[in-house]
């Protein structure tokens, strides 16, 4: 790869690693998780943005050849967690979840 993208996807996972935290906390404080799908989305994100969190930290710490496999492989799970937060947000938005 000819940009060292493991620092960035790291910085970004944490970051929305604690924001679904803080969504989830929220949720169970406020007594909803019985009666929508909000908070498994949300622990569905989170074990995403986790893994790859850890993923972009081995990154960093490996060696080169296998550096850029466990890169692409953090890429890929990061954005799968952006997909589930956009789609837990167009439930919202759009009262799919009530």
């Amino acid at each position: 790869m000819a940009k060292n993208k493991s620092p960035h996807i790291l910085n970004t996972s944490a970051t929305l690693l604690g924001l679904c935290f803080v969504v989830l906390t929220s949720i169970k404080v406020s007594k909803m998780e019985d009666s929508t799908l909000i908070d498994e989305t949300t622990a569905l994100a989170i074990i995403l943005f986790m893994a790859s969190s850890i993923l972009s930290f081995l990154s960093i710490r490996k060696e080169r050849n296998t550096h850029d496999h466990l890169e692409k492989i953090a890429d890929f799970i990061f954005l799968s967690g952006l997909i589930v937060l956009f789609l837990t947000t167009m439930m919202v938005t759009f009262n799919v979840v009530k």
